[in-house]
């Protein structure tokens, strides 16, 4: 059984920064992609990014690319998410997941971690 654990979220001002971390227990090997999706109040769950095992290949949403960087740390099985130059739409709660197929069947989810941004 793997289970996700997220950390870093808060309260932050326009034009700030935060930087999310997940800490996965159990059987997370080369076989899993990780990454980040975040739901917005009243919308739906929404991908943000995602790294491969080996970290030589990631993937932003538009939204989010030149302000957010995915790594990861496979010897401490944690995945991080630094978010600079963060906006008031990126309000959410940030979920990390990770998945052998696609982001479209994921296999483990975290609880989740607040982000607020203010104007």
């Amino acid at each position: 059984q793997v289970q996700l654990v997220e950390s870093g979220g808060g309260l932050v001002q326009a034009g700030g920064s935060l930087r999310l971390s997940c800490a996965a227990s159990g059987r997370i090997d080369s076989s899993y992609a990780m990454g980040w999706f975040r739901q917005a109040p009243g919308k739906e769950r929404e991908f943000v990014t995602a790294i491969n095992w080996s970290a030589d290949n990631t993937y932003y949403t538009d939204s989010v690319k030149g302000r957010f960087t995915i790594s990861r740390d496979n010897a401490k099985n944690t995945v991080y998410l630094q978010m600079n130059s963060l906006k008031p739409e990126d309000t959410a709660v940030y979920y990390c997941a990770a998945w052998r197929k696609d982001i479209y069947t994921v296999d483990y989810w975290g609880q989740g971690t607040q982000v607020t941004v203010s104007p």
